[in-house]
């Protein structure tokens, strides 16, 4: 029995399947963001090739296995499988949790995606996979990340899976799943297929995303599940029949059995909206929700970094989602734990002025100023903040960091309402993004190649026709 014969598919996997399948025209905007999306991860990717904890999850899932012609991994001279290319391009962008985000009640990294999306459509090129009359373009993949974006990111704004004790890698799966698909020649039926079994998986448990258990798994989550969805793409390419009740099954379905009988939905149509409203990392690392009070610690060490020894408190006003996922006191036993750290990086912004990836490393911990600042921190939840981040016509991510001295003067409040990446912000963060791609280029190539690169990303005209191949072998090394 082939997909086209099952009997019952959920609503919610036909509507995912038809956009993945039909939506063809975003707006130009859109396409627009999507190149500034494409590029900042890339710069992220090569960078991390630098961090050797990085580069033991890169290349063939098995030792020895080679592959050709395969498909490149950015910043190596390695080509892999479609499934490793896509685990290893999808981890070397998220690695140092400086690749873009998405805020909502389930808040996540839709650039996990990517790395599967440029696997797809390579291998769709190079070694025949799919029925493409012609070579997928750089605009197919930007077509493609508008996609899954937008999946992953509507399906996390009322959705939320982390009250449940649960990780939001199920909707980068699920977004890859439809959007690989597409690319390596599905038509509806294939992808209805591949995105019912992406909700048929397991949904993973985000204990390693929380103290004690933070890892490096932290890092390859969101990637290993793209990595799942494009495996789940090629069982549907061969004839893998849907399961067509997952969701909503009255017995078995996840709605029952996972989520209490919560209902899973779409609360708006399918466009692209997450990519006009994406928020970059474009100045700082580190966990989005802390990405204000970062810069409100920022604006006023100028008045506290050379008075620190006389802070008797610091207060930080935050919302709900934030305090639940990046507020943690005592021991933080590695980078992805101190990443994902309210507290580390206000007391870092207060004593430094900045931070950077290399920040959250062992031997910057080692500072005891830091701890003895964590310490004195007082996380309290401002109401309107919280309200604020869920309104859909706000989303804002906002933080408060006020300094009191033992001698009874204070700081002002500081209150910043969005980072610096946010769409709200786009402007003033471009001469960021472009900084971070120059320097992160520059951590792995040449001053020719790099060259050659910001050549391209200033191109509009050229990047649509350029064969997804030759654009992957710009960011390759031999």
């Amino acid at each position: 029995m082939g997909p086209q014969s099952q009997p019952v598919i959920d609503t919610l996997v036909k509507e995912i399947s038809t956009y993945a399948d039909k939506f063809t025209n975003p707006r130009d905007f859109a396409i627009e963001v999507a190149w500034l999306a494409l590029f900042d991860a890339l710069g992220c990717a090569i960078a991390s090739t630098k961090i050797p904890e990085c580069m033991l999850h890169v290349g063939s899932l098995v030792p020895g296995i080679t592959c050709e012609p395969g498909v490149m991994i950015p910043g190596t001279d390695l080509r892999v499988d479609p499934l490793s290319a896509a685990f290893s391009t999808g981890s070397l962008i998220r690695w140092s949790d400086f690749s873009d985000s998405w805020v909502a009640i389930e808040t996540g990294h839709p650039s996990d995606n990517i790395g599967a999306i440029l696997a797809a459509a390579e291998y769709a090129n190079i070694a025949g996979g799919g029925t493409a009359r012609t070579p997928l373009t750089v605009n197919d993949v930007l077509v493609g990340m508008i996609k899954a974006y937008e999946i992953q990111g509507v399906l996390g704004l009322n959705n939320s899976l982390s009250q449940h004790g649960l990780d939001h890698a199920s909707f980068v799966r699920v977004a890859s799943a439809a959007v690989t698909s597409k690319l390596i020649g599905g038509g509806h039926p294939e992808i209805c297929s591949a995105v019912s079994h992406a909700w048929c998986d397991g949904h993973p448990l985000r204990i390693y995303r929380q103290s004690p258990n933070v890892g490096p798994r932290k890092s390859w989550a969101g990637p290993d599940a793209a990595a799942r969805g494009l495996q789940l793409a090629f069982l549907a390419l061969k004839g893998e029949p849907a399961c067509g009740s997952v969701i909503a099954d009255p017995v078995w379905g996840l709605e029952k059995r996972i989520l209490n009988g919560k209902k899973l939905i779409l609360p708006r149509p399918l466009d692209s909206y997450v990519m006009e409203n994406i928020v970059f990392k474009a100045a700082y690392p580190g966990v989005i929700h802390a990405q204000t009070a970062l810069e409100a610690a920022i604006k006023l060490h100028p008045e506290v970094h050379l008075k620190l020894s006389q802070i008797k408190q610091i207060n930080i006003w935050s919302y709900g989602t934030a305090i639940r996922i990046a507020s943690k006191s005592g021991l933080l036993n590695n980078p992805a734990d101190r990443d994902h750290c309210l507290q580390y990086m206000v007391a870092f912004g207060l004593i430094h002025g900045t931070l950077t990836e290399k920040d959250f490393s062992d031997p910057a911990a080692q500072d005891c100023r830091i701890d003895e600042l964590r310490n004195k921190m007082m996380v309290q939840e401002d109401p309107e903040f919280s309200k604020d981040f869920l309104n859909p016509d706000i989303r804002s991510c906002s933080n408060g960091v006020q300094v009191i001295f033992a001698d009874g003067t204070a700081t002002s409040r500081i209150n910043i309402d969005q980072p610096v990446g946010h769409a709200g912000r786009i402007n003033e963060a471009m001469r960021f993004l472009e900084t971070k791609l120059i320097q992160n280029l520059s951590a792995g190539f040449s001053v020719p190649v790099v060259d050659s690169i910001l050549k391209l990303y200033g191109n509009p005209q050229k990047r649509r026709n350029t064969p997804v191949s030759a654009f992957l072998k710009i960011f390759s090394i031999g």
